[in-house]
């Protein structure tokens, strides 16, 4: 049977539209199905970023939780750098609450705060810089005053013995310059102005002696004092008998005489008179400047 042209044509028409349709179809699944792979890779891709992003985070965290412990450890002997630490230790601490607040994926705010983490870190380098520096200055000042001490403690010794030395030769040199006696005798005269050893004939007695030569001593007058006592230990005095103060101690003289003193030898009497009956037995005389003891002697009489 033959097929009627008009109605072939409108079959091969259907079946181009059909075709048509099924290209078509297939077209649109090819492109979806590439859209769902892209789709699925872009999902994946941003899931990895988002976890490289949370280690970024947590490893920034890691890093400022060490920083904060860097700071804790740190300490001075200087209020002035304390208050300072103390300032970043709550800069550090204020930093790490803001990381924990913040999304992994705010790549802004993370790179902000991984700048103020190397601030952070500069700045505790400084302090670590500076207290080093102090320390070893203060260590440097502290040995410079131990130094110091054991030197002025040897300077003190030094002027200690010095000083000692000093008024050891200043004692000699004032030993050597005392005017010293030599010679000292005691003799008792009578009326006729004779030597006597019977007291019921004395009358009057003289001390003579000798002040001895001394280059160094003190030149000018000086007055010599004498004591004589009685064999019963009273002291023999008359209206002319003074006191006078000797090494110190004040006494009272029988007699005394002043006579020029130019380093030279002098000899000298000092008489002794008016002082009453004289007994039997021993007197003594004792002979004194003002600076003391110059000698003693004995009178036997009969």
């Amino acid at each position: 049977m033959t097929e009627d042209p008009l109605e072939r044509i409108e079959r091969e028409e259907r079946e181009k539209k059909n075709n048509g349709l099924k290209s078509a179809m297939y077209v649109l699944a090819a492109v979806a199905a590439l859209l769902a792979a892209a789709l699925g890779f872009l999902l994946w891709q941003k899931s990895g970023l988002v976890h490289e992003l949370e280690d970024e985070k947590a490893d920034l965290t890691q890093q400022m939780v060490a920083l904060k412990s860097d700071f804790d450890s740190l300490s001075s002997d200087y209020e002035n750098i304390n208050s300072q630490l103390d300032t970043s230790r709550e800069q550090v601490a204020l930093l790490i609450e803001k990381i924990q607040k913040t999304e992994a994926t705010n790549r802004a705010k993370i790179r902000q705060y991984e700048k103020e983490l190397g601030t952070l870190r500069t700045i505790m380098k400084s302090y670590i810089v500076q207290i080093d520096s102090l320390n070893t200055l203060n260590k440097k000042l502290t040995a410079d005053a131990a130094a110091a001490r054991q030197e002025a403690a040897e300077s003190r010794r030094a002027n200690e013995a010095l000083t000692q030395k000093v008024d050891q030769l200043s004692g000699q040199v004032a030993a050597g310059a005392t005017i010293k006696g030599r010679g000292l005798n005691l003799v008792a005269y009578n009326g006729s102005d004779k030597p006597t050893d019977r007291s019921s004939r004395v009358t009057y007695m003289v001390a003579t002696l000798s002040l001895v030569e001394n280059e160094i001593a003190e030149r000018g007058p000086v007055r010599v004092y004498i004591r004589v006592k009685d064999p019963n230990g009273n002291l023999l005095t008359n209206s002319s008998s003074v006191e006078f103060t000797a090494g110190g101690e004040t006494l009272m003289a029988s007699a005394s005489r002043e006579v020029d003193y130019e380093g030279q030898e002098v000899e000298l009497s000092i008489y002794l008179k008016n002082v009453g009956e004289f007994v039997k037995g021993i007197y003594s005389v004792e002979a004194y400047t003002s600076k003391g003891l110059i000698g003693r002697s004995e009178l036997m009489l009969r």
